[in-house]
């Protein structure tokens, strides 16, 4: 089998598709910028969870896979919640094969739409590569106006479990975290791992180890680069019935370890800013 890179139709929507000599593949929508699929050659299937009742028609934005959320994180701020990406068309700016890998990168900048909501001229690059057992997905801001601004951000990436309450997630031990559920902060994570047994929202603040997912006989590792925090998140039960693009026990073959910017980061005009998020199958 040759190393490819295609475009195609995806579900509807307009998409690329990577995949390697060995097998391994991914698939971006260029709604969003989001990478929708991941599949390793290791073994265990798909990687990401992406919902079986999310709206694909570009009205809204994507349930699932990893949004590109920029230039506002959550609620942090007055845009829309994440931002202004998630139902913006992306433009394929570059694609390179060689032995072992697949990477294509996306872009997309300020259009009239943008401006009115967040007048400020920007570029941002999407980069997404595969390798046998890796993902890698690098995001650029460069700022293309004439003055500083403010952002925050994530990679709200959504990862499939087989059963959300056996998995555990290691590497936060020590980390300090604001737990959205409560509004308290500073709490400090005194377990050796992090396990999900009811709604869970939580920023966990330079959070800069390594993380390992173990998830009934599958393993992932989970490292960062440029993005100073770490968002984990599962919406449980009340919360999973009322989203209309999720169903009920959908809750329980999801966890989103999101890489995130959630204090804002100051860019000034002609400036770059940069951040990865690498995923690797060990099992």
């Amino acid at each position: 089998m040759s190393a490819r890179i295609e475009e195609l139709d995806h579900l509807g929507l307009p998409a690329v598709r990577l995949e390697t000599n060995r097998g391994a593949s991914a698939i971006i929508s260029l709604v969003g910028g989001q990478v929708l699929s991941w599949r390793p050659t290791g073994g265990g299937g798909e990687r990401l969870f992406l919902s079986p009742a999310a709206v694909l028609d570009g009205s809204t934005p994507i349930r699932g896979g990893i949004p590109v959320c920029f230039p506002q994180f959550a609620d942090l701020g007055r845009l829309p919640k994440h931002g202004l990406l998630r139902t913006r068309r992306w433009a394929i700016k570059e694609q390179r094969i060689q032995d072992g890998y697949a990477m294509v990168t996306l872009w997309v900048s300020e259009d009239d739409a943008s401006h009115a909501a967040w007048p400020y001229a920007f570029n941002c690059e999407l980069t997404v590569l595969i390798e046998d057992d890796r993902l890698d997905l690098e995001f650029e801001v460069e700022n293309t106006g004439y003055g500083s601004f403010v952002f925050t951000g994530a990679l709200h990436t959504y990862l499939a479990v087989r059963e959300v309450e056996e998995i555990s997630l290691q590497g936060l031990y020590g980390t300090h975290y604001t737990d959205k559920t409560t509004g308290k902060e500073r709490i400090r994570e005194t377990g050796e791992v992090v396990r999900i047994a009811d709604e869970t929202d939580r920023i966990y603040r330079d959070a800069a180890r390594p993380l390992t997912l173990h998830d009934s006989g599958r393993e992932l590792a989970i490292r960062t680069e440029g993005f100073p925090d770490v968002v984990v998140w599962n919406p449980w039960v009340e919360k999973c019935a009322a989203l209309s693009d999720m169903g009920a026990l959908d809750f329980r073959r999801m966890l989103c370890v999101e890489a995130a910017i959630t204090r804002p980061i100051e860019l000034p005009a002609g400036e770059n800013w940069w951040g990865r998020q690498t995923l690797v199958a060990l099992a």
